[in-house]
């Protein structure tokens, strides 16, 4: 039967044998497993990641008390919801090779999705029953409600703000709302508190959760405050996985190739690599490390090596190459000036911060994230990776650049990057076409830009994003002559001569 014939069979828990003649699926009785996990931000990178790492572990006949019960917060969670509820929480993981192959395989570890703003009683319910055991989240670099400057909680946010003045009835709507209630009713209750596992691209991602989630625990009371930092461990961890966002192509392409009617599954990259630190709540975690994740005693080194390589690589790679006239990643990574850049970046300018790391070839690591960015099915688009970048500079580039001039240490490569941002935060695109800029505090970003034509130096005097940068020569000075050459002869000619 071709592809264009095949019978297509809608994904659900009735239809799975039907499904698995054709792609793996769980070879777990589904029925028999328990909750023990509750995840807060369900996306892709969630379902490609933990949920499909948890699902080997299953496939293991392990972990079968470790079901996740999956959590969407913000109201556009509502279509993840639908889908979920409407497969029974399954899913298909399709796997991109360069080649062109695909490797499609159906995820079964989550058995249950609660979409908070309708169903937020529940929501606390299961975070205060104590078969949940871990709370793992992925609610993005702003979810932690870090001031960019200060480090400190910005209990100014709207979301926290409703949280900590809730009348009786109420309901939060932020991760940390959730989080500090349940916790509250579970010391309450005498109830031993869960883990938080976070899973986001924040250097120190687990110290940021405990910082942050305490810092807002005192502002409503200071005993509970006391007994979180106490009594809650929150592991460090490094996640990678390029995953980009699933498209329609992508799904009638599983459908014709492989005829599983999916409403959203999750397209990712074959390379996957998780480290874990082992600090658990009375050490009660799955045995990830029977599947491959490095657990370990201390993350530091490799959420380094993967923020100030992959996560800044990207941003580098992606104002450029919309200002190049790129739409996707491999386009862009496949320019020969592009490489060149990042790899001057990642050799010259990121790699001399990061510790050495027993065991891991740095120079081949950096060759092969230029690799995973010019894998050509992933079609990871650069809008996508340019997407709130006020959360991802000051957090994955910047550190880069204020180590590297305590150092003494040129940031050209870095300052050409936020030049770019900054170019791009106009709004217009080398050939007069409107740029969609997507970030949290666009508004304020997009003023500092349009500023630049009376004042140069405008984009870099928000103290909330950059500090005092402003006031640094050496890397003004680099940022001043890029920004300069890109409007004067467009980011092609820049990046000629940059790398020449």
């Amino acid at each position: 039967m071709s592809a264009a014939t095949t019978a297509r069979t809608p994904l659900r828990q009735d239809t799975l044998a039907q499904v698995g003649e054709r792609v793996p699926v769980p070879t777990y009785d589904r029925g028999a497993l328990r909750h023990g996990i509750a995840h807060l931000g369900v996306g892709g990178f969630h379902r490609a990641h933990q949920a499909m790492y948890l699902d080997e572990l299953m496939n293991r006949g392990e972990a079968l008390d470790w079901a996740i019960t999956g959590v969407g917060l913000m109201p556009g969670d509502a279509r993840m919801a639908e889908a979920m509820a409407a497969q029974d929480c399954l899913y298909t993981v399709v796997v991109k090779h360069p080649d062109g192959s695909r490797e499609p395989r159906v995820v079964g570890s989550m058995v249950d999705y609660l979409f908070a703003p309708e169903r937020g009683a529940e929501v606390l319910d299961l975070l205060a029953d104590p078969a949940t055991r871990i709370v793992s989240l992925t609610v993005t670099e702003g979810g932690y409600h870090v001031h960019q400057v200060t480090g400190e909680l910005d209990a100014d946010d709207d979301g926290l703000r409703h949280d900590l003045a809730l009348a009786d009835g109420e309901l939060p709507v932020t991760a940390f709302g959730y989080v500090v209630e349940a916790l509250a009713r579970r010391r309450a209750a005498g109830t031993a508190p869960f883990t938080v596992m976070s899973c986001d691209n924040i250097q120190g991602n687990g110290h940021v959760a405990s910082r942050m989630l305490t810092a807002f625990a005192r502002l409503r009371d200071p005993a509970l405050a006391d007994w979180i930092a106490a009594e809650v461990r929150f592991p460090n961890s490094m996640v990678d996985r390029i995953t980009p966002v699933t498209t329609p192509e992508d799904r009638e392409d599983l459908a014709a190739h492989s005829g599983v009617a999916d409403a959203w599954p999750v397209v990712c990259e074959p390379f996957t690599q998780w480290v874990l630190e082992d600090d658990f709540v009375g050490g009660d975690r799955p045995a990830l490390e029977d599947v491959d994740v490095q657990v370990v005693p201390d993350v530091t080194p490799y959420e380094l090596m993967k923020l100030r390589l992959l996560n800044a690589g990207h941003q580098a790679l992606a104002y450029l190459g919309v200002l190049a006239g790129y739409t996707y990643a491999h386009e862009a990574a496949a320019d020969p000036l592009l490489e060149r850049y990042l790899l001057g970046y990642m050799e010259q300018e990121a790699s001399p911060t990061l510790a050495p790391l027993p065991g891991l070839d740095l120079d081949a690591y950096r060759h092969r994230l230029i690799e995973r960015f010019a894998n050509p099915e992933i079609r990871d688009t650069l809008a996508r990776l340019c997407a709130e970048s006020s959360d991802r500079i000051p957090k994955w580039l910047l550190p880069v650049v204020r180590e590297r001039l305590a150092a003494g240490g040129e940031v050209r490569h870095a300052a050409l990057t936020v030049a770019a941002w900054s170019r791009y935060a106009e709004a217009v695109d080398e050939q007069g076409q409107p740029i969609e800029v997507v970030d949290r505090r666009r508004d304020a970003v997009l003023a500092r830009a349009r500023a630049q034509a009376e004042d140069p130096l405008a984009f870099l005097r928000d103290p909330d994003l950059f500090g005092d940068l402003v006031d640094e020569p050496g890397f003004t000075g680099p940022y001043l002559e890029a920004r300069a050459l890109l409007h004067q002869v467009g980011a092609k000619e820049t990046l000629r001569r940059w790398v020449g």
